[in-house]
């Protein structure tokens, strides 16, 4: 699926010219080169050492039907890809097809700058004008307030917490369940009022 073009014009907080495109191939070597970080893969679900090749074939062969961008900054060196971001259907079948859930990750030299941001308000906006999606949900792990504080900002809540969720670094963490409907949800719902959502 392919939405209308991303917004031309971006600026990270520092200035850098940002561009937002669907992710490529070429790309693998970036990613993989940023996603290495301890502060990066260990807030996702990656382990430590990823090869340069997963990265190629994850782009070259992306899951069906989901919406990814890249997001690149113009560098003295030359453009580089900092960020990866997407949505992806639920595997629930035909009765969730309304669903999406939502990855992302940023370089840690670039996070701060806006960047995840201008990535969330792009996937969101694909996400209630183009998917028919009503529903979008993640899950992170409940230390990491600057994620939550980002999602919270575009309209998620905490519907739940999942205790030691996942082994990290050598400890058991918990995550959250956030969840955000999409903004007309009540017109598109019988039964169910937004207003009940948690806070």
């Amino acid at each position: 699926m392919n939405a209308v073009s991303p917004p031309s014009g971006l600026t990270t907080k520092t200035g850098l010219p940002l561009s937002l495109r669907r992710p490529r191939p070429s790309d693998a070597q970036d990613v993989w080169a940023y996603i290495q970080a301890p502060e990066v893969f260990s807030n996702l679900l990656q382990l430590p050492h990823p090869t340069l090749e997963m990265w190629e074939d994850r782009l070259k062969n992306p899951p069906p039907d989901s919406f990814s961008l890249a997001a690149e900054l113009m560098l003295e060196s030359g453009p580089k890809v900092v960020a990866l971001a997407g949505v992806f259907p639920d595997k629930g079948g035909l009765r969730r097809r309304h669903v999406l859930h939502m990855g992302m990750s940023v370089a840690v030299e670039f996070q701060g700058q806006g960047i995840a941001d201008a990535l969330m308000r792009e996937l969101l906006s694909y996400a209630d004008n183009w998917a028919q999606c009503l529903r979008v949900e993640l899950e992170v792990f409940s230390d990491n307030a600057r994620a939550i504080g980002l999602y919270q900002k575009h309209g998620f809540v905490i519907e739940g917490t999942k205790r030691c969720d996942a082994f990290r670094d050598g400890r058991y963490v918990g995550s959250h369940i956030m969840g955000r409907l999409h903004p007309k949800a009540d017109t598109l719902m019988t039964g169910f009022s937004t207003q009940n959502t948690p806070k």
